[in-house]
């Protein structure tokens, strides 16, 4: 596992300098993914440990009406993509959470999110190698047991908290 701490080092980096310019940081995923990058956002919105000014970050996942809107007019797979239309500026971050590194509204995501020059950071697990190739940042966990690479995953966004609080 040390071989992907220069990856995640690469993501707190690269999500700090985002919030230190103002800018926000979007997630999205599907399932656990989904619930992961509600938690993520929460911990920056609300607070992980410290008592610290709420941070920009938005999860792409909570908008029942403008998730069942857009599925239905557009696609399932543009879920994401619209709402990163609609709110993404220069500068601000993508946090794409994907086991799999195939799901097609996240990979449409971070095409729109490249579109409007914002930083790309996928977390995936073994068999979405091909993120590496459109993101920014791309932190592989080597498995491809989707329990486990969430669990990393959760690990991976919690340290990234305690960076940002630091």
């Amino acid at each position: 596992m040390q071989h992907i701490l220069p990856s995640v080092e690469e993501g707190a980096r690269l999500i700090t300098t985002a919030i230190k310019s103002r800018r926000t940081v979007f997630m999205c995923g599907n399932g656990g993914s989904a619930a992961d990058s509600q938690h993520f956002a929460t911990e920056l919105v609300a607070r992980y440990k410290k008592n610290r000014t709420a941070l920009r970050a938005i999860a792409l996942t909570t908008d029942s009406s403008a998730l069942t809107a857009i599925g239905n007019d557009y696609g399932f797979e543009n879920i994401f993509k619209r709402q990163i239309e609609a709110l993404g500026r220069p500068g601000d971050v993508l946090v794409a959470f994907s086991t799999s590194g195939s799901s097609p509204n996240v990979l449409h995501a971070i095409q729109q999110a490249k579109k409007q020059k914002m930083k790309i950071v996928a977390l995936t697990g073994e068999k979405g190698v091909s993120l590496k190739k459109i993101s920014d940042v791309c932190v592989i966990v080597p498995t491809a047991e989707t329990a486990r690479i969430q669990e990393v995953h959760q690990l991976i966004y919690h340290a990234w908290c305690e960076y940002i609080d630091s």
